[in-house]
């Protein structure tokens, strides 16, 4: 059974930082290009940042410079680190594994919120 299970979110200040687990399990981690979602109220869902297996990474453009994608296949493992954080980044953050057998896997989400 695949799951993926975020953590690291919260409620942070505007121009904080936070950074977002995802633990895989059920699937061969290390080869399957995996990313980051995030949707936030009202809006569509839309990828944050992707790492293919190899490490090679991509952003939404409107995030470039501020957010920063990495993995550990030793542990099985992405995350997202999120610096100088704005109001519009509050959204749920979802975890995805892209292309495995039964297709792309979503973990259930976890809160950022950006407030003062």
């Amino acid at each position: 059974q695949v799951q993926l299970v975020e953590a690291g979110g919260g409620l942070v200040q505007p121009g904080g930082f936070l950074r977002l687990s995802c633990a895989a399990s059920g699937i061969r981690f290390s080869i399957y290009r995996m990313g980051w979602d995030r949707q936030a109220p009202g809006k569509q869902r839309e990828l944050v940042a992707g790492i293919t297996s190899s490490g090679s990474t991509e952003y939404a453009d409107s995030l470039k410079g501020r957010f920063t994608i990495s993995r550990d296949n030793a542990k099985n493992t992405i995350y997202l680190q999120m610096n100088s954080l704005k109001p519009e980044d509050t959204a749920v953050y979802y975890c995805v594994a892209f292309g495995t057998s039964i297709g792309n896997v979503w973990g259930q989400g976890t809160q950022v919120t950006v407030s003062s």
